[in-house]
């Protein structure tokens, strides 16, 4: 079906009128992207590798800081009626904001475009971790909670060796998620806040009229996207393994 799809690519580009190029002039233009990834130049002269690694790093920050909080929160939310009553309808209206909105906010508080495109992140990523694990833990089987309650186990013991276990596959559900909207928002926001990161390069190659170096940036964007909900789903599938599948 690829092959197909870049036949007919390679055809209708070829035609009188084309706006955009041919599959193999994208890779005759980007061939230096391609086989160099990692060379730096000097300020944003840099690799697409680079970029790829400059992004993958805002991610891993703000996403992090997410699952930490999102779990949090959620098991909050999932245990307590009063904090699913107090909390549920303002996580129901603030993740309904579209992520780069965020962003004018997060640049008047932080001052500086890094810790911004973080924030960006972690505000787009914590509503589907949030809302997985307490559906997650209100979920749990009341038989499980009885075992506890047999076995005389204390807050932390029920914590890691119920609540956990039992709800892990609706976290994960919630991370993949997450990790996916990291991986949107941080490619948005890096075309306005400049600097490193895949964003920016597709940006400026838009206004530099490069085209194939934009298609190629956007295949690998697709991939580390595959691969980064490929990774998340195969820690979950380890982590649930023997409770049930994700």
């Amino acid at each position: 079906m690829t092959s197909l799809l870049l036949l007919i690519w390679e055809m209708l580009s070829g035609s009188q009128g084309a706006l955009l190029p041919a599959p193999s002039q994208v890779v005759s233009d980007t061939w230096e992207l391609i086989v160099n990834p990692f060379y730096n130049y000097g300020g944003n002269d840099v690799g697409m590798g680079w970029q790829i690694l400059a992004s993958l790093e805002r991610v891993a920050y703000g996403y992090l800081m997410a699952v930490v909080a999102g779990v949090a929160l959620g098991v909050l939310v999932g245990q307590s009626t009063w904090a699913m009553r107090g909390l549920d309808p303002v996580f129901q209206v603030l993740r309904t904001v579209p992520p780069l909105a965020w962003l004018p906010i997060s640049l008047a508080a932080f001052q500086a475009s890094n810790p911004s495109a973080i924030f960006v992140i972690f505000i787009t990523a914590i509503w589907p971790i949030i809302i997985n694990t307490s559906v997650g833990i209100r979920n749990i089987p009341d038989d499980y909670r009885n075992v506890a309650k047999v076995l005389s186990l204390n807050g932390y013991e029920y914590f890691v060796k119920i609540m956990l276990p039992a709800a892990a596959p609706y976290i994960f559900t919630g991370l993949r998620i997450g990790v996916g909207l990291s991986w949107l928002a941080i490619v948005a926001a890096e075309m306005l806040i400049g600097g490193v990161g895949i964003g920016f390069f597709i940006w400026d190659a838009w206004n530099a009229s490069m085209l194939s170096d934009i298609i190629l940036a956007l295949v690998y964007v697709g991939l580390v996207g595959f691969f980064l909900d490929q990774f998340i789903g195969f820690i979950g599938r380890l982590v649930t393994r023997g409770t049930s599948s994700s």
